[in-house]
């Protein structure tokens, strides 16, 4: 299957089994927003659990927060967003089509990262110009390049022309949350640097090209950590710090196979490092995850522009310094679009082909499906029933009795449920179930007061 191919598929196979579905489908979609649907959204929880307890339920040293979307506008303006957060946009002037000339220049070779200034990019188009093909028409002949701002403006509190000129923005990134919340935790937490605050929120980006799938979207979650160091420790902290991310995504499940480093060689002037870890994506290796050791631009600014001291003494020595910070940031989306990806299978079996959702058996939407053999036999729907109310409160569950068993089976492979239990005549008599496992098709009786022990053995935590 070539990479077009695996994108179609995989997109398909994501609405059909109830993953993904493109928002406001029945009023002709709304470009590059999706909904997550009633599988998707168990999967989405799931991992956002999973990178709680990686971060903050598993350590010490971190502590959570939920910052507001809106915040006062001289955030944006302090870190740099309403003058410099910007793509560079182009129109072909056959299809008017708008898109990111960037993206274009690199697909051919000609790297044109966020440094590059719009002269230089028009200088490059100008250079370029018959490589340069418009992704809609395949015309080469786009209008001048422009700044494009990615904030999306809001008229939260344009009430009266008093406001006109002080526009509101939904946030463009979470982090801005945590660092001017910095303070109060110091203030009301206990926690000494090294230390981090974790945030999980949705931001928004006017993005000027939002394609492939649920890769690139305007409205988005992000998972971020921002780890407070003291500066001569900031690049040993930020060492350990990617080998923690890389050791989270072998975790969650990822193929190592699947994974790589990628360096940032032109940096922005604050930064002292930043790495992507990236996937392959149907299309090719593409950024998963951002982290960057940003020194301590983000509270001076902050600082500078509220007119409030963040700083941090350390309490051994009295000496006070503004704290430099690393940061670790993956977006849900995209990383539950790597696992969809990773986890997708389809292998040979003795009753034929089967596509199967290989995930790690903590992320699956659904933990166990309850079947009862035959849907026409009270006794045997029942006892299932019963089964299946009796495990709720411990696994996020689904009672099937739709078709035969082996269709029943099929479907919950799809959707990568671990572990299904079919209730039989037997069951009625010695009180045993079935249990089949859904990597190995495996099936092995089980009594029906040690079903709870025998999955427990199998999902450590819920």
């Amino acid at each position: 299957m070539n990479k077009n191919d695996m994108l179609v598929e995989i997109t398909a196979f994501a609405k059909k089994r109830g993953f993904v579905y493109p928002s406001s489908e029945i009023y002709s979609g709304f470009s590059a927003v999706y909904d997550y649907g009633p599988y998707g959204v168990e999967l989405a929880n799931n991992i956002k659990k999973f990178w709680w307890r990686w971060f903050v339920q598993l350590r010490d040293d971190i502590v959570g927060l939920d910052s507001a979307i809106f915040m006062n506008p001289k955030i944006w303006e302090a870190s740099g967003h309403v003058t410099g957060f910007s793509d560079p946009l182009v129109e072909c002037k056959r299809c008017h089509t708008r898109t990111r000339i960037d993206k274009i220049l690199n697909e051919i070779g000609i790297k044109a990262d966020e440094k590059i200034d719009i002269k230089e990019i028009n200088h490059l188009v100008a250079e370029n110009k018959s490589k340069l093909l418009c992704p809609e028409c395949g015309a080469s002949d786009f209008t001048e390049a422009k700044k494009f701002n990615l904030l999306v403006q809001s008229n939260l509190g344009n009430f009266t022309n008093k406001w006109v000129d002080q526009p509101v923005y939904l946030r463009g990134e979470t982090c801005q949350g945590i660092y001017v919340d910095y303070k109060p935790i110091i203030d009301t937490m206990r926690v000494k640097i090294p230390f981090g605050v974790a945030q999980i929120g949705k931001a928004f980006r006017n993005e000027i090209t939002a394609r492939k799938f649920i890769f690139r979207t305007r409205e988005f979650e992000q998972m971020e950590m921002q780890y407070f160091v003291s500066p001569e420790d900031e690049m040993k902290e930020y060492d350990k710090l990617r080998s923690n991310r890389w050791e989270f995504f072998k975790s969650i499940g990822l193929k190592e196979s699947n994974l790589k480093w990628h360096k940032h060689e032109n940096l922005v002037f604050y930064a002292k490092e930043a790495y992507d870890i990236e996937y392959y994506f149907p299309w090719s290796f593409d950024e998963l995850e951002g982290i960057h050791a940003r020194g301590n631009y983000d509270l001076t600014q902050h600082s500078k522009y509220s007119g409030v001291e963040i700083n941090y003494t350390n309490p051994k020595n009295g000496v006070r310094y503004i704290p430099h910070v690393i940061e670790s940031s993956v977006g849900v989306g995209r990383l539950f679009f790597a696992l969809l990806c990773d986890a997708y299978t389809s292998e040979e079996t003795e009753n034929g082909t089967r596509i199967v959702l290989k995930l790690n058996k903590l992320l699956s939407p659904i933990k166990v499906a309850v079947f009862p053999l035959l849907r026409n036999q009270p006794e045997l729907v029942n006892k299932a029933k019963s089964i299946n109310q009796m495990l709720k409160p411990y696994y996020m569950t689904e009672f099937d009795d739709n078709g035969n068993v082996g269709k029943r089976y099929r479907r919950q492979d799809e959707i990568g449920t671990p572990y299904c239990i079919t209730v039989d005549f037997d069951t009625l008599s010695d009180n045993t179930i079935t249990i089949r496992d859904r990597d190995t098709m495996q099936q092995e009786r089980v009594s029906t007061d040690k079903i709870i022990d025998y999955l427990r053995g199998k999902l450590p935590f819920i």
